[in-house]
């Protein structure tokens, strides 16, 4: 009887024990397969989002509206990051011909249109205000104006005294690290700041440490190597912003203190260039101009959001234009496209990375 319990009580533990084993087994592989259905659901639905974006490019390369593909093409291949969607359902071919444009001439910066000898350093009305109806209100010698469009927002900085206006740049950080907007406003105490000219960003991950032109600072080049760019802005010694520069004789010539290379140039001698000149798609833009009466004008514009698109090149010329712009040109612009003042960054960042590292930036200085 002793044998026969002890022989049922081995035989239950055994039972209960193989039970154990197997519920722990079946555990396992109801869990190892409800992960892999989530990884299976996530995996069919990461193709087909994928399908829909392929599928909305196709239909903006390949569909009816030559409109919307040449502002998808313009607005894609502006940026270093996301360039290769107009690749996916077009021929580089068929890309060059897009992109294509009629170079318009710029004519020289007439100097004689710029009066720097208004009272302040600015036209007044004898109202408080300036000739374009601005006040400043606070005594600071910045005046902030918001500014809109159908398809962006941003803001506009009037600048009354052109000679606080300086390039942030560090040429012994050159190729080994870029700034923020903000961190150069720090690194040379400016109260005011907004991004500079292009650098060298490989498929939109570059470091910012390496301009991809030349930079004047303090009537200094640097990075000479680099060339001149397409179109090049620099503030001369008497506070004159010239646009167009085509060559480092003309730098020299015209005295010029601070500049960067970029464009295109959006207005000049009080016109705005032409349309052909100025075809764009819609991204976050930054520029820099300046009125008859010397007044340095900066401007940022938001882009790449549901409330802010972006804007064209057409659309900063019509802005500067109408803040009084006798000259101005297009800066670098997408996710480097910053203002700071007063501690803060007025406009929302475009980068999903980040705050992006520049190497120039043009500083308002105290």
């Amino acid at each position: 009887m002793r044998k026969t319990v002890c022989t049922w009580w081995r035989s239950g533990f055994t039972e209960r024990a193989t039970n154990s084993i197997m519920q722990k087994r079946e555990k396992k592989l109801t869990v190892g397969r409800v992960i892999l259905r989530i990884l299976c659901v996530l995996l069919v639905t990461v193709l087909l989002l994928c399908a829909f974006l392929y599928g909305v490019i196709f239909m903006l390369c390949r569909g009816p509206s030559e409109t919307a593909r040449n502002l998808f093409v313009r607005s894609v291949r502006e940026t270093s990051a996301i360039g290769f969607l107009a690749n996916l359902c077009l021929s580089d071919e068929e890309i060059a011909a897009i992109e294509a444009s009629q170079i318009e001439v710029v004519p020289e910066t007439d100097v004689s249109l710029i009066d720097m000898t208004a009272p302040e350093g600015r036209a007044t009305n004898g109202n408080g205000a300036d000739a374009w109806g601005y006040v400043d209100d606070d005594g600071d010698g910045i005046i902030v104006v918001p500014v809109s469009g159908e398809t962006y927002s941003g803001y506009m900085l009037i600048v009354l005294d052109a000679m606080r206006v300086k390039l942030g740049f560090s040429p012994e950080d050159v190729g080994v690290r870029g700034y923020t907007v903000a961190e150069f406003a720090e690194k040379f105490g400016a109260v005011a700041a907004i991004n500079g000219g292009g650098f060298v960003d490989p498929n939109g991950f570059g470091d910012g440490s390496i301009p991809n032109n030349l930079v004047v600072k303090g009537g200094e080049i640097y990075c000479g190597n680099n060339g001149i760019g397409p179109d090049f802005a620099g503030i001369d010694d008497k506070g004159i912003l010239h646009v167009g520069i085509k060559s480092t004789d003309e730098i020299y010539e015209k005295n010029i203190q601070e500049g960067v290379g970029y464009g295109p140039v959006l207005v000049a001698n009080g016109q705005a260039m032409s349309d052909e000149s100025l075809m764009s798609g819609l991204n976050p833009r930054t520029a820099i101009g300046q009125r008859s009466d010397g007044a340095i004008l900066l401007m940022v514009v938001d882009g790449r959001r549901a409330t802010s698109l972006g804007a064209s090149f057409k659309d900063e010329a019509e802005q500067m234009l109408a803040f009084g712009a006798v000259n101005a040109t297009n800066l670098d612009g997408g996710s480097s496209s910053l203002m700071w003042m007063n501690g803060e960054y007025m406009n929302n960042k475009a980068a999903v990375i980040g705050v992006r590292e520049i190497p120039t930036s043009f500083l308002v200085m105290p």
